[in-house]
Formats: structure tokens, sequence, C-alpha cells
């Protein structure tokens, strides 16, 4: 486990849904720079493979620590996990701290615990999302009544949800410009890209319900001198509902790290987004991390791409086969230096860094501001 930093912070404990070492998105940028600050512990989703005691094992992400809650199957989860909790913050002298939740679902065995503040960073509509548990909508009206400051992933989910806190801010997918920039001076193709002949469209992602899958085939069907290099692992799908061609090539997860190097050798970025509720509020990521890349980017109709990347002339914007394959076409005609212009100009106002001191000081302010742990003062206000 890390050292602690030297610091007088509040410790950090998060809950989320999302396995740490699966794929590096918002909460891995946001957290490994709180790390930075303070102890921060970021606890799963319980793997319920115990054969004896139930057990909770921690292993050190950088300046993270990563609690993973292993459980015997069919025990009383909540039971269990609350058990599991309040020994582990005995055991690491947790005395002060913040709870950061990714999933409501969490509450089941946190509701009970007093800490400084409460923070739901609400990055999608979970409720949404393929086997949503069915009371994800109740522990969500529960942690948003609890929480002392709620935050969303993107604009289109604040405005969905800003008539539910008194203390609510959209805080949009940011990029590590650095990183992906990265891929403007790789000249080298990875060994499984390397043989893929060009024109080349990428993706990297997680592969879902939330791909438009009929719109890959009609693509790949279209232009069958294009290929199509999709990265990421499927999940929630049947891998063999994906489509199948020549020119479609599934590689796999990649790391963090070795993305730049992949998207390198892309002539256009793609953001194939099916449109349905899954996508309704979601404000990927990638879109910035692609313009870093230096590359063109067509993308479906969603919401928080439209806008302001559509809007401002960025991202290129189109739904059926015919009209994407057109914005693909005319995106690979575009000038090269005119667009990394205005894309750098974009990229200017936006950092991991800025989203994370900003979120920063929204929740030193409300600290500052208050006397007893947050859930006492939620329970006062019920």
């Amino acid at each position: 486990m890390p050292e602690p930093a030297l610091h007088t912070e509040p410790d950090l404990i998060c809950l989320s849904h999302l396995r740490w070492d699966f794929v590096f998105q918002r909460p891995q940028h946001l957290l490994t720079r709180c790390a930075q600050e303070r102890r921060v512990y970021y606890v799963e989703e319980p793997v319920f493979d115990a054969d004896r005691e139930p057990r909770l094992d921690v292993h050190a992400s950088g300046r993270v620590n990563v609690v993973v809650p292993h459980l015997p199957p069919n025990c009383d989860r909540a039971d269990v996990l609350t058990r599991l909790m309040d020994a582990f913050i005995a055991e690491e002298s947790i005395q002060r701290y913040v709870l950061w939740y990714y999933t409501p679902m969490a509450l089941e065995f946190t509701a009970h615990l007093q800490p400084e503040a409460i923070v739901y960073d609400c990055m999608d509509e979970l409720s949404a999302f393929a086997n949503a548990p069915a009371e994800l909508r109740r522990r969500e009206l529960e942690l948003l009544d609890r929480a002392s400051i709620v935050f969303t992933g993107g604009q289109s989910l604040y405005e969905a949800k800003r008539g539910s806190h008194a203390n609510i801010h959209p805080f949009p997918s940011s990029v590590d410009v650095a990183h992906f920039a990265q891929a403007r001076r790789v000249n080298t193709d990875p060994a499984d890209q390397a043989s893929i002949p060009h024109p080349r469209l990428g993706f990297f992602g997680v592969i879902d319900e939330r791909m438009d899958l009929e719109l890959l085939a009609g693509v790949a069907a279209a232009r069958p001198d294009w290929h199509l290099v999709i990265l990421g692992p499927v999940v929630k799908i049947d891998p063999a509902t994906l489509p199948s061609a020549p020119n479609i090539h599934y590689l796999g997860a990649k790391t963090y790290q070795q993305l730049p190097g992949y998207i390198a050798g892309w002539d256009v970025a793609l953001l194939p987004f099916a449109r349905n509720e899954a996508t309704r509020f979601i404000s990927p990521t990638k879109t910035p991390e692609y313009m870093a890349a230096g590359k063109p980017v067509v993308s479906t109709s969603i919401r928080d791409v439209v806008r302001p990347y559509g809007q401002q002339g960025l991202v290129r914007i189109a739904d059926t086969v015919d009209d994407f394959v057109a914005a693909c076409e005319a995106a690979m005609e575009e000038d090269a230096a005119a667009r990394l212009r205005s894309h750098d100009v974009f990229l200017r106002q936006t950092s991991w860094d800025g989203t994370w001191t900003r979120m920063r000081h929204l929740v030193d302010s409300f600290l500052k501001g208050s006397s007893q742990p947050a859930a006492a003062r939620a329970a006062g206000a019920n």
C-alpha cells in the first residue's frame, strides 16, 4: 500500500461500479490526481468467490489503494460488506473522510457512515444501462437526498438532474492533452495494426449496447476499401452479434498507455454510438482525446458531442450509413494544419488537472462551511 502523503486533508473513500483496472476513464483520471493530496481508497463491487471467510483485498495502483471485497456466494451481502467496511476503516485509522460515490448501490453498506462530505459524481445515467439493478433509481434518489454536492459527467446529464439537488455542477469529460498528443509524433504501428491497410477508421472504448453495430456493418459494406479498427473489451453483449467483415478488425482491449500508438495510425477517429436510452446522456471522454491525438472525428448525434463539438465545427456529425460515409470522406480531405489549430484552441480550455482543481475547490468550500458530519446534516434536513 502506498505511503500516505503529508497532508491534513480528509481521506477519500470512493465507491464504484467500475473495476479500477478495466478501462482508464473519468474515475481514474480524477482519483489519481486526488491521491497526490490525500489517502484515496477505491472500493470496487464485490467478487463472489470467497470459499471461506469474506475479506477485503487491497493493492496499490500508484498512490490509489484499490479495495476489492471477496464474499462467499449467497451471503447477506449488505451485512457482510458493512462489517468489512467498518473493520477496514478502523484498521486504516480513517477518521476524517469524504465519501465519493459512482454507484448509488453502495449505500447498502455505507449509509451508516459519518463522512465530512458526501459527493455523488454522476458520470452516467446508470439506470438506462443493460442489466441495471431494479432498485437503482430508488437508491439514486436516496443518494441525491444525502449528498453534499453532485457532479455530472456532461451538460445533458446536468440538465436532466439539476432539479434534483441544490448543489449540482456539470463537469463534462476532459482530457490529458500531453498523453494523447503523443499520437502526433508516432511513426511506427503496433504489430497487430501494422498489416491493416489504409484508410483506417478507428474506435477505442468499451464495446457494449451503446455501439451502433448496424452502422459499423453498413459503413464496412459501403466502403470495402476502408478498414475499421475497433479497440476495446466486449461487455454485456454477445461477441457473436458483432458485425464481421474482412475490413473490420477487432484488436481487443489496449492499455491507456498504448492508445496513442494505435490512434497515430488512423485516418479518421470514430464515435459510432447508437441513439438509445443508454447513450442519451453520455459525454464521451474520447472526443477530446481524439482531438488531442490530432485526428479528424466523425460521430453520431450524441447530444454532448453535438454540443459543443459539432456546433463549433470540431467534429462531423452523421447518423445514417450514407451520411456517415460522406462525413468520413470529408474528414479525410480536411486541411490537417487548420484542423489542428482549431482543435488546439479548444483543448487549451480543458484538462483533467483543471477539472480536478475545480471539483476540489467546490468540495473544500463545502467542508469549510460545515461543522457536523454530512450524514447528520442530511438526517436533520429530512
